[in-house]
């Protein structure tokens, strides 16, 4: 499979740019935001979600100042989120790099999230983008339901297949269906052609989101710890599936671990491997490979292009990456 960076080559020069753009676009005139602003820079991950938005955009008619815009939108709204989600889970670390919190304090950090957020809004205004900011505000307050209704469902240990689903559609799917959407819109798409590349972006988040959830019970040597969402009593796809094929009292036994004993290293093992076990993950393999290709069916309804295949490509990487 390609590397990430032979993915890119394609859009390169257009994602050099787009990078040069976004460093702008989060400058301050107060000393303390912009050192904080170019740490966050430095410590920025794979650039994966602007190059759905620049893929997007090829394949729906071609690049535009607005694709460029739209990618800076989603990079500056999805970078607030983050560092808001480190002040909500007392995380310090991210990629590798202290988060903003770890270092500056929550106060400064919460800040920080508001200023990008408000960056972000401001150059869709100032450029009347009012379409491109429909579509990643409405990511925005699904990702803020979702990350709701899955704290609600944790306390109460709500194992529904139909509720993950609908979790991971709003925290993970609808940011990558935005950045299609977003892609398309900038190239001055139909109407019918942005929902059909939204939802080919929700489909791809549903398989990205499972394919992390899959290395939570993997091998050690995979980019994710394991046993992270155990220990968060977040119950993911492997664990549901697995939950299925044992009787009442098995079940009750393994939701009692996640619930009461997910800081204890001995019972989280315990719980990988009755997932691995009872085939867990390889139905949540199936599934995440399921949206993969329904995922592709929609694809393959635009023109059969280099760029087309370029995204492919992409997608590929989201659900074969080793981390």
């Amino acid at each position: 499979m390609p590397t990430l960076d032979e993915i890119k080559r394609p859009i390169a020069a257009e994602i050099d740019l787009f990078e040069e753009k976004f460093k702008k676009s989060m400058q301050s005139s107060v000393p303390l935001l912009d050192r904080i602003t170019h740490y966050i820079y430095k410590s920025k991950g794979k650039q994966m979600r602007p190059m759905f938005v620049f893929f997007a955009a090829k394949v729906c008619g071609g690049i535009t100042e607005a694709t460029h815009r739209g990618a800076a939108l989603v990079e500056l709204l999805h970078t607030a989120t983050l560092v808001h989600d480190d002040v909500v889970d007392d995380s310090h670390e991210r990629r590798g790099f202290f988060s903003i919190n770890a270092l500056w304090k929550n106060k400064i950090a919460v800040l920080v999230g508001d200023f990008l957020l408000s960056k972000g809004l401001l150059l869709s205004v100032e450029h009347k983008d009012y379409n491109l900011l429909e579509i990643v505000s409405n990511a925005v307050r699904e990702m803020s339901e979702g990350e709701l209704l899955q704290a609600e469902k944790a306390r109460k240990m709500d194992i529904e297949e139909e509720l993950y689903f609908e979790v991971i559609r709003q925290k993970t799917a609808s940011l990558i269906a935005s950045c299609c959407a977003c892609g398309a819109a900038s190239a001055n798409a139909s109407v019918e052609d942005i929902e059909r590349m939204r939802v080919f972006g929700e489909k791809i988040g549903i398989a990205f989101q499972i394919k992390d959830d899959l290395f939570d019970f993997g091998h050690d040597d995979v980019g994710k710890p394991r046993g992270i969402d155990i220990k968060e009593k977040k119950v993911t796809l492997p664990l549901i599936y697995a939950l299925k094929t044992c009787d009442r009292t098995q079940k009750r036994y393994i939701i009692n671990l996640v619930k009461n004993h997910n800081e204890d290293a001995v019972k989280v093992q315990e719980i990988i491997e009755f997932v691995n076990k009872t085939g867990g993950l390889e139905l949540a393999e199936q599934t995440m490979f399921k949206y993969q290709e329904e995922a592709f069916e929609i694809l393959r309804t635009f023109p059969d292009t280099e760029q087309r295949r370029s995204l492919e490509q992409l997608v590929r990487f989201t659900t074969e990456r080793k981390k």
